[in-house]
């Protein structure tokens, strides 16, 4: 199963956010670290996060800088800025929000829902 593209693109943001407030990271770690805390369910392409980080950047989300490490090549990292964390805060209601109103509609095990057939639901 993969999650719908407008799931993804709703949650893109606070998904990254999330992550750059634990510490700095670069596109493909950031990518590696969607696709193992959704194991494997959100495989993210590059097409997806970088623009997303500009458009962070442009917002004053994130800032960025190249850095080099010995025997490696140049990365772009992205930290999350004050208003990032802000931001974020902000994001993190609305989830709160939506992730409580859905468990109203969905009482119980989401997973007994399908053995119900469609013409016995409301």
């Amino acid at each position: 199963m993969r999650v719908t593209k407008d799931l993804v693109a709703a949650s893109a943001t606070p998904m990254v956010l999330g992550i750059l407030a634990d510490g700095e990271s670069y596109g493909y770690a950031i990518l590696r670290r969607i696709n193992e805390l959704s194991d494997g369910e959100l495989d993210w392409t590059e097409g997806l996060l970088y623009p997303l980080l500009h458009r962070l950047e442009r917002l004053g989300y994130v800032k960025s800088s190249w850095q080099s490490a010995a025997g490696e090549r140049r990365r772009k990292y992205y930290r999350i800025t004050s208003s990032g964390l802000a931001e974020l805060a902000e994001q993190r209601r609305q989830w709160d929000t939506v992730v409580s109103t859905l468990k109203e509609i969905w009482p119980g095990d989401v997973r007994r829902l399908a053995a119900i057939p469609l013409e016995g639901r409301a």
